[in-house]
């Protein structure tokens, strides 16, 4: 199971938001790319950073940095503001592994589809639940859609990797939504990573278990929990492995 450390960036700076909320808002790091080279001589071979100007603005915003996560030489698995052709090829045009697309996939299979033919296993969507509702547009939108059945939508059009985030969880550390988890993971062939929840080494161990009995669990991607020293990211690459 792949470890996704977490890099979200805001006006060029590392920090987190809790539940999407940008109103609460913590800044970790004035540099991603120094945090990403911490990532990395962890031990960590991905990075899953997210564009968060981007996502409440619709189009790419913290490139700049971005670009300077990818010269570090990790995996980079980027989100946020990704709604047209054209940021997704810049995207990974300028070296980024594997793109998400969130809102645009809630809106458009054939856009999605589009990518897929062309790009491949380099197109992953994010699926963003509240309550088991589809949130878009940096999760200030909560449609009437139901997150099982949009990821069984992109399952079907070939997309490989979906991004599972549950918000109620999302930077609490009280412990994923393993319930929602399972059931997601059961609705899919495809790779899904969890997102949402993890405070502690036990969290990961639970969702090791999970894979167990799923085994199209890739991996999970934590945030607040390795930046508030809650748990040890090279520890947690060593118990996935």
């Amino acid at each position: 199971m792949t470890i996704y450390p977490a890099i979200d960036i805001k006006g060029g700076r590392c920090v987190r938001l809790t539940q999407g909320r940008a109103d609460q808002e913590t800044v970790y790091a004035e540099a991603p790319a120094a945090v990403a080279a911490q990532f990395k001589a962890a031990g960590s071979e991905w990075v899953h950073v997210i564009d968060l100007d981007g996502a409440f603005a619709g189009e790419p915003r913290n490139l700049a940095a971005v670009q300077a996560i990818v010269g570090i030489g990790l995996k980079v698995q980027l989100g946020g503001g990704l709604r047209t052709r054209e940021s997704v090829e810049r995207a990974l045009g300028m070296g980024v592994c594997r793109v998400v697309i969130g809102t645009r996939a809630a809106e458009s299979e054939e856009f999605v589809a589009g990518l897929v033919r062309e790009f491949g296993e380099r197109i992953a969507v994010g699926i963003d639940a509240k309550a088991g509702r589809v949130a878009v547009k940096g999760w200030v939108d909560t449609t009437g859609a139901s997150a099982v059945a949009l990821a069984q939508r992109m399952d079907a059009l070939g997309v490989r990797t979906l991004i599972h985030t549950d918000i109620s969880t999302d930077g609490m550390l009280t412990g994923p939504n393993f319930g929602a988890q399972e059931a997601m993971l059961a609705a899919v062939s495809c790779r899904v990573i969890a997102s949402g929840g993890v405070g502690r080494r036990e969290d990961v161990a639970g969702l090791l278990e999970t894979k167990k009995r799923r085994p199209n669990l890739d991996g999970v991607i934590i945030g607040k929990a390795i930046y508030e020293g809650r748990v040890e990211l090279a520890d947690l690459i060593r118990l996935a492995v």
